[in-house]
């Protein structure tokens, strides 16, 4: 038994080649650049609406859990520990964002067409099959007339 082996670069091309590897790079690509829109939104219209009640930077929100949050002028360490929320705040504001508009905007316009399409497929091979019962319909009356005819003296 002999077998062929196959180059590193023989492998690594086949593997690029593959359609889902490309696909893949797509979707990573353009989910960077919408990363880049959400933030922008996030930045430029959430931000400045929640800054109506507080600050418009949700990363300055925090609390002090253990003695008074300060920075030591001479060493530039923080004293006591701080607590940032508004980091976590901002981060999840930014994916329930991410989330509505890949969902309004992507997912739901895409099952409304897949939904009918669908229904327009259906309908389509129901009148198919609706014509191919006629005229089965139709071919079994014709044969049982020929039967009854030959019957006939």
């Amino acid at each position: 038994m002999s077998e062929k082996k196959v180059s590193l670069l023989d492998g690594f091309k086949a593997f690029l080649m593959r359609g889902n590897v490309i696909d893949l790079a797509v979707a990573v690509v353009i989910g960077a650049a919408f990363s880049n829109v959400v933030n922008a939104v996030v930045k430029g219209i959430i931000n400045p609406l929640v800054g109506a009640f507080g600050t418009q930077d949700l990363e300055k929100y925090s609390s002090c859990l253990r003695g008074p949050c300060v920075v030591d002028p001479d060493t530039g360490r923080m004293d006591g520990i701080e607590i940032l929320w508004g980091s976590v705040l901002s981060a999840a504001l930014s994916f329930l964002i991410t989330g509505a508009v890949v969902y309004f905007l992507m997912v739901m316009p895409m099952a409304k067409y897949l939904a009918r399409r669908a229904a327009a497929q259906a309908a389509k091979e129901g009148v198919q099959e609706t014509m191919e019962v006629s005229e089965l319909e139709v071919l079994k009356e014709i044969r049982d007339a020929l039967v009854s005819r030959r019957d006939q003296p």
